[in-house]
């Protein structure tokens, strides 16, 4: 597949994803924290009859003095709390050692430059290199570290031109969604005047003459600033004219929330709007560049399935798709005749779940997910299979990007315990070799991976990874990391952290579900975890608690449980519903006012193929149910807790962490803490600088530390 464009290498899948240990047991204080007045209001909503108190509505106005104010007297208490915490300078210290590692991205290639990403270790944002050849130095394309004082200010995404010449950068600031993008002509270095705002979530998609890109970006509202309320509408950009002047190509006119993203075919003759609304199904619509009369056509208009366009040849589309197939399978579209009686059907649906495809080299390099393992096989371009390709080892599998004429492509594979090898596959001579191997100052091999299989409240089996030290005794005693995420059809395979190793020397051991809401066993697997059928996923996260007690990997007041975004939901709900469950929670930048998610932007809105909307009586009824900040107790003993956010997250707006952090405190019956940290530098975790990934981690693993009742050796 041509891909033109790619991920970026960065730290912040670490970010929610690490914990440690040390002292020996500190016993909790007596009495209830003094926690800052969180004033009631009284404000009641109505839904389909029934009312329902926020008393907290006033938090949402985040730009309020008293909201400010309110946020300062929150961190006031708990910066000084984590600071004095007697295992956290340690931590931080071991983290900041064991972060500085070289860490080289995947390289991939566009035309006949190749680019990769280069970490020396410390650097807070990672440096784009290009080089026309792999044996010859490289030379800095973009220094992101360049970009502010403090690496807030990070390099968010790259669109490379079809013939490598120019390069399409977004800039994002503190953690923000919102980005700006800027060019760069790659053969000199030089920075274009190109500037583009109004965008958020856009992709980039470049003409093969490089004269133009597509993009998507938010209308203006009546102050004049891009509004994400809005959806947003698809332009067209010729290299050198200012913005305003770019060409209106697609927009949406009707009521539903449906986001147009462009992408242009391979071949360079047709421009496809991708429909979005939601994770479980899209429509297509095309347009015929090659005649300056052509009017959009719908291709996929049924909204009955996924389809993602892998690569054109002449007037035959290959697609990805859930259509009839919930694990996937690939189809070839005529776009001449694109009813479904017409497809044929180039790779079959199999018992494992079709993760991703690619083009390469005139064949088709399919990942699969078995039991959440990546498994690659490949298919010729008539969709005979060729072999499955022998993967050196057990663990996470990506790359396969190039175009359909280039023979060699790169891969990389990792694990909890392997940070990173990269493999050159030479397609026309079906040759692996090791292109260039991650090293870490830390003893991998003294950690094992186990996969387990444990039965959910309804029977459901569900998979768990545990990642301990290869000595570790299962006497019940062991502290244990849960984490988990349950949504968006998102799967989580094998991945190394730095955080999560730093838990393990500390004598943690991890604990990684994969509940349903996920995307290991496909749509069907999905789909279980959505909707009225959310609670499975909260059920299949207890059901992993208690597995690890009844296995006497740990006991209740040992067990952590860590989740961010739609995991901080699940970590929300967990601890609400089953509190002396577990020791400890680290909920971060999570969803947690179930009844009003929807309200902040646009974007929002469309998490509703997941959640439902309480606007519906029968989704209202299972929202309300669980919806953390509508089911706490007063009274109850709820865990340590420690909730986590940024106050320029604009995906999860930080009010659903204050308000559930007012509910929390107001509510809580015991001694044991509940704390709110605000980063105000930072967002929903993508672009987070290396030293404010190492003291959030040293933060949240202190935390643990004292409340699990760890003991460390490295202790002082």
């Amino acid at each position: 597949m041509s891909l033109r464009h790619f991920k970026y290498f960065t730290a912040a899948s670490v970010l929610l994803l690490a914990g440690c240990s040390i002292p020996s047991p500190i016993s909790e204080p007596e009495e209830r924290m003094a926690y800052p007045e969180s004033v009631q209001s009284s404000q009641v909503d109505t839904y389909h009859g029934v009312q329902v108190a926020d008393p907290y509505r006033w938090l949402e106005d985040m730009d309020s003095p008293a909201v400010k104010a309110w946020v300062a007297a929150q961190n006031n208490l708990t910066l000084p709390h984590l600071a004095e915490l007697s295992s956290r300078e340690m931590l931080k210290e071991r983290l900041t050692t064991l972060w500085n590692y070289e860490r080289l991205s995947t390289p991939f290639r566009i035309a006949d430059r190749y680019f990769y990403y280069r970490n020396d270790g410390l650097q807070n944002q990672s440096v784009l290199y290009v080089t026309n050849s792999l044996s010859s130095p490289a030379r800095v394309l973009i220094d992101p570290n360049n970009f502010s004082t403090d690496g807030t200010v990070s390099l968010s995404r790259t669109y490379i031109s079809p013939e490598a010449n120019y390069i399409v950068y977004g800039v994002s600031d503190g953690g923000s969604d919102w980005v700006e993008f800027r060019v760069r002509d790659v053969r000199t270095g030089e920075s274009l005047p190109d500037h583009i705002t109004g965008t958020k979530f856009t992709n980039v998609s470049w003409l093969p003459d490089e004269s133009a890109f597509y993009y998507s970006r938010y209308p203006e509202g009546d102050n004049g600033q891009a509004d994400d309320q809005q959806t947003v509408q698809i332009y067209k950009h010729t290299l050198g004219q200012d913005q305003s002047a770019d060409e209106l190509v697609y927009k949406i006119d009707h009521e539903r929330p449906i986001n147009p993203y462009p992408q242009v075919a391979s071949n360079g003759r047709y421009l496809l709007a991708n429909l979005s609304e939601g994770f479980r199904a899209n429509g297509i619509h095309v347009l015929n560049l090659m005649d300056d009369n052509a009017e959009w056509q719908p291709l996929f208009d049924e909204w009955d399935a996924r389809y993602s366009l892998i690569e054109a040849d002449g007037n035959m589309f290959y697609f990805y798709t859930t259509n009839n197939a919930p694990n996937g399978r690939v189809i070839g579209v005529d776009i001449n005749r694109p009813q479904a009686e017409h497809w044929q059907e180039i790779i079959a649906e199999k018992n494992e779940t079709l993760d991703s495809v690619n083009y390469v080299g005139g064949q088709f390099f399919a990942s699969y997910l078995k039991d959440a393992q990546s498994v690659v096989e490949i298919y010729s371009a008539h969709g005979n299979h060729v072999k499955q390709l022998e993967l050196p080892e057990i663990g996470s599998v990506s790359g396969f990007t190039g175009d359909s004429d280039h023979l060699e492509t790169f891969f990389r594979l990792t694990s909890f315990t392997q940070p990173g090898a990269v493999y050159h596959y030479d397609i026309a001579n079906d040759e692996i070799k090791l292109h260039q191997q991650t090293r870490v100052n830390a003893d991998l091999e003294s950690y094992i991976t186990e996969q387990v299989f444990y039965e959910s409240k309804d029977g459901t089996k569900v998979p768990m990874f545990i990642v301990r030290h290869k000595d570790s005794v299962l006497d019940g005693e062991n502290p244990v990391l849960l984490y988990g995420y349950g949504g968006f059809n998102v799967s989580l395979t094998p991945g190394f952290s730095v955080g999560r190793m730093v838990w393990l020397e500390q004598g943690g051991i991890l604990a990684v579900p994969n509940l349903r809401g996920g995307g290991e066993y496909g749509d069907a697997w999905h789909q279980a975890g959505t909707k009225l059928d959310k609670q499975n996923v909260f059920d299949d996260f207890i059901a992993a608690a208690e597995y690890l007690v009844a296995e006497n990997y740990s006991s209740a007041e040992k067990i952590a449980i860590q989740g961010g975004s739609n995991g901080g939901l699940l970590v929300a709900a967990a601890i609400t519903q089953r509190p002396e469950l577990f020791g400890a929670a680290l909920p971060a930048v999570g969803v947690l006012d179930m009844l009003r998610y929807h309200t902040p932007s646009a974007n929002a809105r469309a998490w509703s193929s997941d959640y439902g909307l309480s606007e519906n009586a029968k989704e209202f009824e299972a929202l309300y149910a669980y919806s953390p900040i509508h089911n706490t107790e007063a009274g109850a003993c709820y865990p340590p807790t420690l909730i986590t956010t940024g106050d320029h997250d604009d995906r999860v707006v930080p009010w659903h962490s204050y308000k559930f952090a007012a509910v929390l405190q107001r509510d809580q019956g015991c001694a044991a803490p509940v704390m709110l940290r605000v980063e105000t530098r930072a967002g929903h975790g993508a672009g987070t600088p290396t030293w404010m990934a190492i003291e959030q981690i040293a933060d949240q693993w202190a935390f643990l530390i004292e409340h699990l009742g760890m003991a460390s050796e490295n202790a002082e």
